[in-house]
């Protein structure tokens, strides 16, 4: 993991503005919300869980997030701030902090941004509105671009490419599932400077067909360029195999097209040799093969699933997100928001396994108070 200085949270987090008339106000919107994120980086999974950390670490660590009472905020009045501090003014400040971040480390290779949705669960069996969150993760740090809610999955196709127009794109790869392949979203990426890889099923039967045709040309597929990796996991062997042909470019009318791909992954029994699952998958690229190898494009579209493994897996593992009570207005929406900070902010600081990351700030909650830029100064 490559050392990135991170630039401090609570500069990012003064930026989203006060919502709240003075009279009545208890406690101030920053040390609110740096609370929320010591408590999710010492692992409390709701509402509840960020109101203890307040309650059990007491008012030597409050006052550090800047606290004047002697005592932190209850569980409804974190629920009263979730419900009322606004979503669009979050993802706003957490996005310009992660863009921050990726600024900070030394580019290495093709710049990978995975666009994916999750639904929350819990909140949508409760009858929550917008429960379905699109997102952006880098690839390489695992720290979340931008999130964007929409009603349902269906609802991904519209909102992708009006979100994309709030994310930077210039240099970097975009990386999504078959149900964004589509035309207007291609657009808009390289509209926006970027190159996208984007998987092909059923929903382009066109350019699926387009690109079978062409692999299934002896001729064609002997011509192209390829790429290979043998992985073993347990006692299995995972074969990935990756070809990738420029035949179609100005046959074929999909916008930017530089390169289509097929993928063949085979897993077989490592003890018996026995073929255990077998697979083709296909994709389109913008990226032309003097800029991207088969090896890269292999890497690159592998890479794209750490968004299931490196942040929608661990909010519903680690923090048990899709069983979350919560469902008014924006406030399922905005907790994943900070859950995605925690998150990207631990992998940021060299975490691989986040469940034991939030255990050892738990622990040693001064490293949680750093890793926002505040020092654990009781003077």
């Amino acid at each position: 993991m490559e050392s990135i200085t991170v630039p401090p949270l609570a500069e990012a987090l003064a930026a989203i503005p006060e919502y709240r008339a003075a009279r009545g106000k208890r406690h101030g919107l920053l040390p609110l919300l740096l609370l929320v994120c010591v408590a999710m980086l010492c692992g409390a999974r709701g509402q509840s869980g960020i109101a203890a950390w307040g309650r059990d670490y007491g008012q030597p660590w409050l006052r550090r997030l800047g606290f004047t009472r002697g005592y932190g905020p209850s569980q409804p009045t974190l629920h009263r701030l979730f419900a009322g501090v606004a979503y669009a003014a979050v993802e706003a400040a957490l996005g310009a902090w992660a863009e921050r971040v990726l600024a900070r480390a030394v580019p290495r290779g093709l710049e990978g941004v995975a666009l994916d949705g999750k639904t929350l669960r819990g909140s949508k069996k409760r009858g929550a509105a917008d429960a379905h969150l699109l997102a952006a993760l880098s690839h390489r740090l695992g720290v979340v671009l931008g999130q964007v809610a929409v009603a349902d999955k269906t609802n991904e196709i519209g909102a992708a490419s009006e979100f994309l127009l709030t994310l930077v794109l210039e240099g970097r790869v975009v990386t999504a599932d078959a149900l964004l392949a589509q035309r207007g979203l291609a657009r808009t990426i390289l509209d926006r400077g970027g190159d996208y890889l984007l998987a092909v099923k059923g929903n382009q039967p066109g350019l699926r067909g387009d690109i079978e045709l062409l692999f299934g040309d002896a001729a064609l597929a002997e011509a192209a360029a390829v790429a290979e990796t043998v992985s073993q996991h347990g006692g299995r062997v995972e074969t990935r195999r990756l070809a990738a042909s420029s035949a179609l470019v100005g046959y074929s009318d999909w916008p930017g097209l530089g390169q289509v791909l097929r993928l063949e992954r085979r897993v077989v029994a490592k003890a018996t040799g026995a073929v255990l699952r077998e697979e083709t998958a296909y994709a389109v690229t913008s990226l032309p093969p003097a800029e991207a190898s088969p090896a890269q494009l292999l890497a690159l579209w592998r890479a794209h699933w750490s968004i299931e493994n490196r942040l929608h897996w661990v909010r519903d593992v680690t923090f048990d997100e899709d069983r979350a009570p919560v469902w008014a207005g924006t406030v399922p929406q905005c907790m994943a928001a900070f859950r995605n900070l925690a998150i990207g902010l631990l992998r940021t600081l060299g975490a691989t396994n986040i469940a034991a990351a939030t255990r050892r700030y738990a622990a040693q909650p001064a490293l949680a108070l750093a890793a926002l830029g505040l020092a654990a100064d009781f003077e």
